[in-house]
């Protein structure tokens, strides 16, 4: 179905991840170091990486930057660290999804199942402007008073959910299962520093996403 890559110091972990994700069908290759990571990605086109923070040598924030600059492959960030600063590092790095240690192997490979199906999707042919932002669906790319700006994956696509929803009223729950594609049971305070980040890139229409205090977000291009 697909084909991955586990990265892991710890024998065990890429063990389990390969035996549940073959149980999926899926073709798994580990690598036990950043090192080594990079080197699989290289000659492999991969659908998808499960990526280990704390390793020894090169950690896993090192492998994802360095897989940025040559190609778009989803990364799951796997990791015992639970503190805000990893998890916003690896959004900012473009990540598509955190799983904290210890985690259940079955809703691992839901969330391999939910980023496999939002990158497999088409990209629908249109274009979308509200305000001084233009948004290239077919392109993938982001304007801001036409200036090209640099955003995510996620980033992006939480743009385009908001600004295909303006004017409604979204709830973390909603944001959370619509961008994330499953049921979030983890800290809801992801879309926050998510919508930080994009506002960060918005320039003066960061204001357009306004905040629901106790609720979530709404796309107001009037605001």
């Amino acid at each position: 179905m697909a084909y991955l890559l586990a990265v892991d110091d710890e024998k065990d972990i890429v063990e389990l991840i390969s035996r549940f994700a073959e149980h999926e069908g899926h073709t798994v290759d580990t690598a036990g170091s950043g090192e080594e990571a990079l080197r699989l990605c290289q000659k492999n086109d991969y659908d998808l990486v499960i990526l280990d923070i704390m390793m020894p040598g090169m950690d896993g924030f090192t492998v994802c930057k360095k897989l940025r600059e040559e190609k778009r492959t989803p990364v799951i960030m796997l990791s015992a660290l639970g503190a805000e600063y990893d998890k916003l590092m690896g959004f900012e790095l473009g990540i598509d999804d955190y799983v904290v240690k210890p985690f259940s192997p079955r809703e691992l490979m839901a969330r391999v199942k939910a980023v496999l199906a939002r990158n497999a999707s088409g990209k629908p042919k249109e274009e979308i402007v509200v305000q001084g932002i233009r948004i290239d669906a077919l392109a993938h790319e982001v304007f801001v008073d036409s200036v090209r700006t640099e955003l995510t994956a996620k980033e992006y696509e939480l743009l385009v959910y908001l600004v295909r929803n303006k004017g409604i009223a979204l709830t973390r729950e909603n944001i959370l299962r619509a961008v994330w594609g499953y049921d979030y049971y983890g800290d809801d305070r992801t879309v926050d520093w998510q919508i930080k980040l994009l506002r960060g890139k918005l320039g003066l229409y960061r204001k357009c996403i306004v905040t629901l205090r106790g609720t979530g977000y709404r796309f107001d291009e009037k605001a």
